[in-house]
């Protein structure tokens, strides 16, 4: 089994920072791309930011230039570094990871439980 944990999630005024963590765990014999995605209310999940294992980055133009995300391949985790956080940053953030496993080798999508980002003052 594969579990994908999340932290960092809260509440924060607008303008200020948060940092997402994601560790993968489990029968894991490769992770390819990782990434966040967040879903407000009545939408759907969009992407937010991906990176490869080689560290190729991908943003959503609506954060590009205040996100930062990273990885450590040692320990199967990903980070997003959010700053300058607006109001429509508010969502619940969602950890993905594209990988095979031992018993699966074949790459599929795994999803964290998510972490509620609330931008407020």
């Amino acid at each position: 089994q594969v579990q994908l944990v999340e932290s960092g999630g809260g509440l924060v005024q607008p303008g200020g920072s948060l940092r997402l963590s994601c560790a993968a765990s489990g029968s894991i014999f490769s992770i390819n791309t990782m990434g966040w995605f967040r879903q407000a209310p009545g939408k759907q999940r969009d992407l937010v930011a991906s990176i490869t294992g080689g560290g190729a980055t991908n943003y959503a133009d609506s954060v590009k230039g205040r996100f930062a995300i990273s990885r450590d391949n040692a320990k199967n985790t990903v980070y997003l570094q959010m700053n300058s956080l607006k109001p429509e940053d508010t969502a619940v953030y969602f950890c993905n990871a594209k990988l095979s496993t031992y018993y699966r080798l074949t790459v599929q999508d795994y999803w964290g439980q998510g972490t509620q980002v609330t931008v407020s003052s």
